[in-house]
């Protein structure tokens, strides 16, 4: 995609600047409303179309082919004097890593809802994951030109699904296929977006008479929920004297305290809408000067470039290109230059800066210096990891990590050829490191690659690109599960050690207990006071390496806790205990009524009434369980829980059993047992 000219390499006031990811559900217009955003901020000329494979932000051919958002992609645009640095995400579950890392380094975020399919799986799931980061965030309900939009519905289903105080700020003229335009609740006006030069040129009227009977309740209801959310916008209202100016305070300070949601509307396609909803985030949503950012230590970092403020970044994203690591940074506290010595705090190792980089999807404009608030890419760091703190030397800034999610499908890759096997490992190990949620290992007894993944998709990307980037196309064996293992009963071992180990004498006793824990409770270790540190550690460390590989089948244990009663360390040493306590792990596992857990996927359909019996038998059939049943929009909503072995290829068969007229989602909850069968 052509573009303008590049967004001023002058350094921005802090106080200017907009950190903003935009979240959704897939196909929910997140990519098309980017789009339209670059377009009138003048940063590209030409606007490109989502199904037409030409959007700017979907540069990826995986991207291009399927019409979804695969890896997020950073951009810089100017609006009125404020810099945007806009993500946009995938909606897809199977790259929830791509929004959880995006999501860290945002200041603000804008969720984006179907105005028929209003508040979906996804939605829900990237929604939480905002709130996990306490951010700041405004709505806007897309495709309001579609049949059966329902504005209100999409609201209604944001405060309660969601229970997010959302509000509305625009809503829709003429909903459905007749939309032409919006109306502003703050200024009572109509909005009209002119199709003659793709909705540039915005009109605005005051409304009339009738038209301010229609929004009076709407503003009502507006002006009510900011007087709850806000102290000092109640005064003024219940003295009756504020302005819009006033209103446009209080929704900014509201806004960033999360007491309300302003929701704006249109139809990202169309073009209508969109240039409200950019005001919005240049008047409403935060500057990094307003999100203040704390260390793992509990210290507030000042958003501040000033020489004496020690540098605070973090690495969201890590690419591989050519052998060389490219990080994506975002800078919280003082700056970075070419040439810079940093301290990774997180492996603790220095690392030198290479060149900096502001992004434009897969362009890049050199600069000389990031500062504080900037979202740059950064060559050079070759100990770089995704998560990974930045600092000046010798400062102790810790921040917090990037959640890592666990892959749920697995596949075996087998090179076809002796010639296929070291670029096919090199690719695989890339692909590691560029993506925390994929797995790969080898399997010893057939040589064969085991990656894994977040789904299905995941891994026909991980083939394709593959193909595409390395020409390999090993033989793939089916999709299968990834498994965990857990235990039904608590038991104890104890396992003595006395034996020589070439010259060493290694000794040890060690007696453990190990208990089941509810699910998704993960593992726990529990070491008896009073060791030394060199005991400490190897026994910690052996009953670690043993929780990695169950009694049953040899993959991870889950939702064990693991006690260690007594460590005899008189005459004993180290090594010694530490093989004890492996063995006596693996016995107290043994005897532990050891169980194989499966992925568990939380399943929601939408369906036609005259479907839905043919929905419910279908998930039934797969020893899926039915947790709720409700409306949404006119048609039926099934939701609960099945296996993922079984869910391999669900879609098709709904598809035949319901004559294509349902839609369903998956999203990973829990490693457990299935339910029946």
């Amino acid at each position: 995609m052509e573009e303008r000219s590049a967004v001023t390499t002058k350094p921005a006031d802090i106080a200017r600047i907009r950190n903003i990811g935009v979240i959704a559900h897939i196909d929910a217009g997140k990519t098309t409303l980017s789009e339209r955003m670059l377009y009138y901020s003048h940063r590209i000329h030409r606007m490109g179309e989502v199904h037409d494979g030409t959007a700017t932000m979907d540069f990826m051919p995986e991207e291009q082919a399927r019409g979804i958002t695969v890896s997020s992609a950073c951009t810089t645009c100017l609006w009125k004097d404020v810099v945007i640095n806009l993500v946009d995400t995938p909606g897809h579950v199977d790259f929830t890593i791509e929004v959880e890392r995006a999501l860290r380094v945002m200041d603000g975020a804008v969720g984006v809802f179907c105005a028929v399919g209003g508040v979906e799986p996804q939605s829900e799931t990237v929604w939480r994951q905002s709130e996990h980061f306490a951010m700041p965030k405004i709505a806007f309900i897309n495709k309001e030109d579609r049949p059966g939009a329902n504005f209100s519905a999409v609201l209604d289903a944001m405060r309660t699904r969601l229970n997010a105080p959302a509000a509305a700020l625009t809503i829709p003229v003429n909903e459905g296929p007749g939309l032409s335009g919006v109306f502003d609740l703050v200024y009572e006006s109509r909005l009209d977006f002119s199709e003659a030069d793709l909705g540039t040129t915005v009109t605005t009227t005051p409304a009339n008479a009738e038209e301010k009977e229609t929004l009076r309740p709407w503003r009502d209801v507006l002006l009510e929920k900011l007087a709850e959310a806000d102290d000092v916008f109640l005064g003024q209202w219940m003295e009756g004297r504020f302005t819009e100016d006033d209103i446009l305070q209080a929704l900014r300070r509201a806004t960033i305290a999360r007491t309300i949601v302003p929701v704006y509307c249109g139809s990202a396609l169309r073009n209508i809408g969109v240039q409200p909803l950019m005001d919005a985030v240049a008047t409403i949503l935060p500057s990094p000067t307003d999100v203040p950012t704390v260390a793992l230590n509990g210290k507030t970092l000042p958003a501040s470039a000033a020489p004496d403020v020690p540098l605070a970044a973090l690495v969201f994203k890590l690419t591989i290109e050519n052998g060389h690591r490219t990080s994506f940074v975002r800078v919280y506290s003082g700056s970075l230059k070419e040439g810079d010595r940093i301290f990774n705090a997180t492996c603790k190792k220095q690392d030198s800066i290479g060149r900096i980089f502001r992004p434009h999807a897969n362009r890049r404009e050199n600069l000389p210096q990031a500062r504080a608030g900037d979202i740059v890419i950064v060559t050079g760091m070759r100990h770089a990891h995704t998560g990974d703190t930045c600092t000046t030397l010798g400062k102790d800034i810790l921040l917090e990590d990037i959640t890592h999610y666990e892959p749920v499908v697995t596949i075996a890759l087998e090179p076809r050829n002796t010639e296929e096997s070291a670029p096919l490992d090199e690719a695989l190990a890339r692909y590691s490191e560029e993506d925390p949620t994929l797995r790969t290992s080898i399997d010893e007894g057939s040589g064969a690659r085991i990656v894994s993944g977040m789904g299905t998709l995941h891994l026909e990307i991980l083939r394709e690109r593959l193909l595409r980037e390395y020409r390999l196309s090993p033989r793939a064996g089916a999709p299968q599960v990834v498994r965990r293992e857990s235990i039904c009963r608590e038991t104890s071992a104890k396992a003595q050690v006395d034996k020589m180990l070439g010259h060493e004498h290694l000794v040890g006793a060690v007696t453990v207990t190990v208990s089941p824990m509810p699910r998704s409770s993960g593992t726990q270790l529990l070491l008896p006071d009073g060791l030394t540190p060199a005991f400490s550690e190897s026994v910690r460390a052996s009953l670690a390496a043993g929780l990695q590989n169950g009694v049953l089948a040899g993959w991870p244990l889950v939702d064990v806790s693991v006690t260690v009663t007594e460590v005899a360390t008189l005459n004993a040493s180290p090594a010694g205990c530490a093989i004890a306590a492996a063995q006596a792990l693996k016995t107290a596992l043994e005897q532990a009524e050891p169980v194989l857990l499966e992925p568990i996927m939380r399943v929601e359909i939408t369906a036609p009434e005259e479907a839905l019996g043919a929905a419910v038998t279908l998930l039934t059939s797969c020893q899926g369980s039915i947790d709720a049943m409700g409306d949404d929009a006119g048609r039926k909503t099934i939701c609960g829980h099945a296996p993922m072995r079984r869910m391999f290829d669900f879609s098709d068969a709904l598809r035949s059993a319901t004559q294509g007229r349902a839609s369903f989602s998956l999203l990973f909850d829990r490693y457990d047992r299935p339910a029946h069968g």
